[in-house]
C-alpha cells in the first residue's frame, strides 16, 4: 500500500491529507484564528468542585471552564484515599475551590462543552512519550513482534527517569538505545522548562503549547511506511527538512517541494474527496450507498443497496454491499474524525457466516486507525455498535456552521406553511388596527401562495379583514422571513407597495416567460412583477418598457425598444 502525506499551506490556514493508494483517509486543518488546544498544558484554578458529578471545573483561560473528572485528577490526590475498586471516594478528597492545578487538555471544547483535562501529563517525542506524573512502562500495541517489544521495553526500563513513566511509540521499532535516550533527554528538558514556568506563573496560564500541524505530522505521522511527504510551501519545506535532521534524517529524501502546475490538492484529486466527506450520503463503487446522520447522543450509519441489484441472488447482493460498506465506513470514520458512539445498520443478513465476514472486514479496516476504537459486534437487533475516542470536532463540524434557517435540523418550513402563518398574522394585525391598508414583504414563493391564482387568495383575505392588503415578494427574503413594512391609509401604503406608476418608462431584463401566457415575458422591480406584452421570446434581453397599467400585485407593460 502506497502512503503519501500532502500539505497545502495557505494564508492563515494549513491543510494536510494522508493518502493510501491515492485515496484520502485522513484530513487535517489548522487555522490561525482557531488554534487547537489538545496537548496544551495549563496552570489552572479550580472554580467549582461538584461531588454530585464527581468532577471539577477548572479555569485555564479559555472561553469556558475545563472539565476534570475525578479519575483524571488522581495525580493531585494527597492521601490516595480509595475504595476497593481503586477509585477515590470523592472529588472533595482531592481538590478544593481556588486551588492551583496543572492540567493537560485531552479533548477540544465541542459545542457548549468545555475542554476535557487530566492531571496525568504526557509529552510526546519522536520515539517516546514521557509521563512525568506516573511510573509506568508501555510499548505500542502496533509493534507486532514480541521479541522487539521485549527489547524496547527493556531499553525503556533502563532509560526511564526516576519517578516517571515512558511509552515507546510505534516509530521506535528497530531504533537503538542511544536514539531513544536522546529523545528521552529532549523530553526531560522540556518538562524542566514547563516546571520553571509553572513556578512563576499565576493561573490561568499556558505552560506548554503543542507544535503546529506540520511539526506534528513530521513527529507523529511521517513514519518509514510513508513513501512521500509533499508540501507546496518553500518555507515549510525547509522547516520540515530541519526537523527531520533531529527526528529522522533517513526520511529526508522522501520530502518533496511542490511548486508548479495546478493547486496541490487539485493535482492529487483531494478536493472532491473533501467535498464528499461533507455530504450525508456516500456512494459505494458497487452502486449501494451509506447515509451518515449525527445526533446529540450518537452517530448512525445506514447501509442501502441503492442502484446495485447484483448478478446471482439476494444474499450475494446484500453481502457484497455490506462488505464494501464496511470498508467505506472505516475510511469515513478516519476521514471525518467521527467519535463517540456509532451505530451501523447493515442490510439484514440471514447467514451468520456472512455477518462474521462483514464484522471481520470492518475490524481489519479499523486496524489502520490510530485513534482508539472498539467494535462491539452485532446486537440482538442486528446493529453493529462501535465506540471511537472523540478528541476534537469532526470535519463537518469544523468546516460547516449551523444553518441559521434550520438550526442544524436539515429542515425548514414549507412555503405553504409560511403562507398560512402570514395570513393568520395579517388577520391578527387587522383586528388590532384601524388603518385602511397593510403592506407585508415575504419570499416570492410565499407571496404567490398568499395572492393565489388571479389574486383570489388576496381578495378572500381582504373580504375577511376589511382591509386593503398589499403583498410584496422579495427575492432577498428567506422562505420563513416576514416583514410588515407599512400600516396606514390606502394611499400611503400603495405608494410604498407599488414601485412603478402608469406611463413610467424603465430599462428592465426579461427573466422568464409568463407561466400561463408564454407569449408575454416577466420582469421584476424589487420583487414586483411586470408582465411585458409579447416579450416571452426575449428572455435574457434588456428592453425599454413603458408601464401601461398598474395593479396591486403586478403591472402591465409594452416594449418600446431594446435597451
Amino acid at each position: 500500500m502506497k502512503k503519501e502525506i500532502v500539505v497545502n499551506v495557505g494564508l492563515g490556514e494549513t491543510r494536510a491529507a494522508l493518502l493510501e493508494d491515492r485515496r484520502l483517509v485522513e484530513f487535517y486543518v489548522e487555522r490561525q484564528e482557531d488554534q487547537r488546544v489538545v496537548g496544551n498544558i495549563y496552570k489552572g484554578r479550580v472554580e467549582n468542585v461538584l461531588p454530585g458529578m464527581q468532577a471539577a471545573f477548572v479555569n485555564i483561560g479559555l472561553e469556558r471552564n475545563a472539565f476534570l473528572y475525578v479519575d483524571d485528577a488522581l495525580a493531585y490526590s494527597k492521601n490516595g484515599s480509595q475504595n476497593g475498586d481503586g477509585h477515590v471516594h470523592s472529588i472533595k478528597d482531592i481538590l478544593k475551590e481556588g486551588q492551583h492545578i496543572i492540567v493537560q487538555v485531552t479533548k477540544e471544547p465541542i459545542g457548549t462543552k468545555g475542554a476535557r483535562v487530566v492531571t496525568n501529563l504526557t509529552l510526546p517525542g519522536r520515539y517516546l512519550v514521557l509521563m512525568p506524573t506516573v511510573e509506568y512502562i508501555g510499548v505500542s500495541r502496533r509493534i507486532g513482534s514480541e521479541r522487539e517489544r521485549n527489547r524496547l521495553k527493556a531499553i525503556a526500563k533502563r532509560i526511564r527517569p526516576k519517578g516517571m513513566g515512558l511509552i515507546v511509540r510505534t516509530v521506535a521499532e528497530g531504533k537503538s538505545e542511544e536514539e531513544l535516550l536522546q529523545d528521552c533527554r529532549f523530553l526531560l528538558g522540556l518538562w524542566d522548562r514547563i516546571q520553571q514556568r509553572a513556578r512563576k506563573a499565576s493561573p490561568p496560564a499556558l505552560l506548554y503549547k503543542d507544535y503546529d500541524l506540520v511539526y506534528r505530522l513530521v513527529r507523529d505521522t511521517f513514519t518509514p511506511d510513508v513513501d512521500k511527504f509533499v508540501i507546496d510551501s518553500e518555507e515549510e519545506y525547509h522547516k520540515t527538512l530541519e526537523l527531520l535532521d533531529h527526528l529522522s534524517p533517513q526520511l529526508k529524501n522522501r520530502v518533496y517541494l511542490y511548486h508548479e502546475g495546478p493547486p496541490i490538492f487539485e493535482a492529487y484529486g483531494i478536493e472532491p474527496d473533501i467535498e464528499r466527506a461533507l455530504q450525508r450520503k456516500v456512494w459505494l463503487d458497487c452502486g449501494g450507498y451509506i447515509v451518515i446522520d449525527h445526533t446529540e447522543a450518537l452517530i448512525s450509519i445506514d447501509v442501502n443497496t441503492g442502484r446495485y441489484t447484483g448478478s446471482t441472488n439476494l444474499a450475494d447482493t446484500v453481502l457484497r454491499t455490506n462488505l464494501e460498506a464496511a470498508t467505506e465506513i472505516a475510511r469515513q470514520l478516519r476521514l471525518r474524525d467521527m467519535g463517540g458512539i456509532i451505530i451501523v445498520d447493515f442490510i439484514d443478513m440471514e447467514s451468520k457466516e456472512h455477518e462474521k465476514m462483514v464484522l471481520e472486514r470492518l475490524e481489519r479496516e479499523m486496524r489502520k486507525d490510530k485513534t482508539r476504537t472498539h467494535i462491539l459486534g452485532f446486537t440482538n437487533l442486528g446493529l453493529v455498535e462501535i465506540t471511537r475516542k472523540k478528541v476534537k470536532q469532526d470535519i463537518g463540524d469544523f468546516l460547516h456552521k449551523t444553518c441559521p434557517m434550520c438550526e442544524g435540523s436539515g429542515r425548514i418550513l414549507s412555503e405553504a406553511t409560511v403562507a398560512h402563518r402570514v395570513q393568520r398574522q395579517i388577520k391578527k394585525m387587522a383586528r388590532e388596527t384601524d388603518a385602511e391598508a397593510i403592506l407585508v414583504a415575504v419570499n416570492p414563493s410565499v407571496a404567490a401562495l398568499i395572492i393565489g391564482a388571479g389574486g383570489s387568495g388576496l381578495r378572500a383575505l381582504e373580504e375577511q379583514t376589511g382591509k386593503s392588503i398589499y403583498v410584496k415578494g422579495s427575492a432577498d427574503y428567506a422562505i420563513d422571513q416576514v416583514n410588515f413594512l407599512a400600516v396606514g391609509t390606502k394611499e400611503e401604503v400603495e405608494a410604498k407597495a407599488l414601485p412603478v406608476r402608469q406611463g413610467q418608462v424603465l430599462d428592465m431584463e426579461v427573466e422568464e416567460p409568463h407561466i400561463s401566457n408564454p407569449r408575454d415575458g416577466i420582469a421584476r422591480v424589487h420583487g414586483y412583477v411586470i408582465d411585458i406584452e409579447g416579450a416571452g421570446s426575449m428572455v435574457g434581453q434588456k428592453l425599454k418598457v413603458e408601464i401601461t397599467k398598474v395593479f396591486r400585485t403586478y403591472a402591465k407593460g409594452k416594449v418600446l425598444s431594446r435597451a
